[in-house]
């Protein structure tokens, strides 16, 4: 019983999923300082309104706090541009500079991605030419 537990912990992908969870946990700390210590106050010194939380409006005493969904759209849209302008493009340009080639191919009846050695397509059964 203890082998498998040993086996279930040290073979499988565990190690390597803890890892990537402690790197995607310390990036989101990262992120999420980028967010609120320079893009939320240059927002805020832009638009002159540090949050739009206050804002809403009242319909048959039903309160719509509009602010609110404001700040999380701003928050959301920003993470999304934080992530990609200094985490994805880096690293395609290292990819790029690398000379990393994508292992996969368009088949060129479907364009459903299929791997590069393919000589068939898995999803329309077409045969394909190998890049690879």
């Amino acid at each position: 019983m203890l082998k498998g537990f040993k086996d279930f912990l040290l073979k499988g992908n565990l190690i390597e999923i803890a890892v990537g969870l402690v790197m995607a946990l310390a990036i989101f700390a990262v992120v999420q300082a980028l967010i609120a210590d320079l893009l939320t106050p240059l927002i805020a010194a832009i638009v002159g309104e540090p949050s739009f939380a206050d804002l809403s409006f009242t319909i048959n005493d039903s309160e719509f706090l509009y602010g609110h969904f404001i700040n999380e759209l701003i928050t959301f849209v920003s993470i999304a541009a934080a992530v990609y302008f200094f985490i994805v493009v880096p690293v395609q340009r290292i990819q790029e500079r690398r000379g990393v080639t994508s292992d996969t191919q368009a088949c060129p009846q479907c364009l459903s991605d299929i791997p590069a050695g393919a000589a068939r397509c898995a999803f329309c059964t077409s045969e394909v030419r190998r890049t690879a």
